[in-house]
């Protein structure tokens, strides 16, 4: 990586880096090839954000250059913290550029949510074994076995796991175990109960009670709902985001490939409840 270059102020701080692009902004366009500090800020960003970068297979100076858009915007210069802006804006620029190169579109529409929802392009000849091998749409089963797999017993094994998986999901990812346990638990109650899973949505979504009995805010009691049962709006019908977590386990996407999700970790992970609850 390119070694710092000197500079007259010190942007590594939030204060700082306000400092400098305040100066910028008021010296103009021109400032950002004429200021001494412009070089060693950007190799500066182009190290902080490589580690980024690599993660999701980008170049460490695809994250400066997303960097370097968000810094020109005046939003920053309010900003309580301008790096942790900056971050923000970065990490969610290299997820749409690492999903758009997945699905072979622009970045663009991998930002939009009826695009981002499907799996990256890929063609037969690339996987190892042949997707007729595994693929559950491409296999065939007789009478005996389709009345074996449908036997009350087998749903109930996989109903449990699926449970299981649902918790250990959201444990790993950050939220406390006893909380996502207790929770996902009684969402599945409400589902058993109402039968399908837009009542059971509509109804755990007005349900106060609940969320006083889980000391959860709403911002993660609603997260929760819409990660574990899917979000019921039309639009999102037959993609991964209306099918739900519980849903997804069901049909036999295991929780290593969930993991590979970013938009679903991120949707998990914005939604963990702040510590000691907190009601809204």
């Amino acid at each position: 990586m390119t070694t710092h270059r000197a500079a007259r102020t010190d942007f590594t701080t939030g204060e700082g880096l306000r400092t400098l692009l305040t100066r910028i902004h008021e010296a103009g366009h021109e400032a950002w090839r004429t200021d001494r500090d412009v070089a060693a800020l950007m190799d500066y960003t182009a190290t902080k954000y490589a580690p980024l970068a690599r993660k999701h297979g980008l170049d460490a100076w695809e994250a400066a250059s997303a960097a370097f858009d968000v810094m020109r915007t005046p939003s920053v210069l309010r900003a309580n913290d301008p790096w942790g802006v900056i971050t923000r804006a970065v990490q969610i620029t290299c997820i749409a550029e690492a999903r758009a190169n997945g699905m072979l579109c622009s970045t663009h529409q991998a930002r939009r949510p009826h695009y981002s929802v499907f799996h990256d392009a890929e063609r037969f000849s690339d996987r190892e074994n042949p997707l007729t091998d595994y693929h559950p749409a491409f296999h065939h089963h007789d009478d005996e076995d389709s009345a074996d797999t449908a036997s009350p017993e087998n749903e109930h094994v996989m109903a449990v796991s699926a449970v299981s998986d649902t918790i250990a999901l959201f444990a790993v990812l950050g939220w406390p175990e006893s909380t996502v346990k207790a929770s996902v638990e009684y969402i599945c109650e409400r589902l058993a109960r109402a039968g399908n899973r837009a009542t059971a949505f509509e109804a755990l979504r007005r349900d106060k009670h609940a969320r006083a009995l889980l000391d959860l805010p709403a911002s993660s009691w609603h997260g929760l709902l819409r990660t574990v049962l899917g979000n019921p709006e039309p639009v999102y019908v037959g993609t991964s985001l209306g099918r739900g977590v519980l849903l997804r386990l069901l049909i036999g996407e295991p929780v290593p490939v969930l993991l590979r999700d970013d938009e679903l970790v991120l949707t998990i992970t914005a939604s963990i409840p702040v510590r000691g609850g907190g009601r809204e």
